[in-house]
């Protein structure tokens, strides 16, 4: 998880870029705080995936086997 520094520096630089536009350097640091966002963001989704199962009406599991996969993976880890 991103600590509130960098997530108030990310919306203080959106802020400023829509106000009066952004340095180079700021450019810089805002594209790598945002990647740095959008891994977090991937990494937590991921984990939620991997706790994931498919059920259909009839109550069979009908998790994709790309999905079970992973979580096999996971365990072995």
């Amino acid at each position: 998880m991103l600590s509130q520094n960098k997530l108030d520096r990310i919306n203080a630089l959106a802020k400023k870029s829509k106000n009066e536009g952004l340095t180079e350097e700021e450019k810089e640091e805002q594209k790598v705080l945002r990647q740095e966002y959008l891994g977090n963001v991937r990494k937590s989704f991921k984990n939620q995936l991997k706790g994931l199962k498919v059920v259909d009406p009839e109550g069979n599991d009908v998790t994709p086997e790309k999905l079970k996969q992973m979580q096999r993976n996971e365990k072995k880890h």
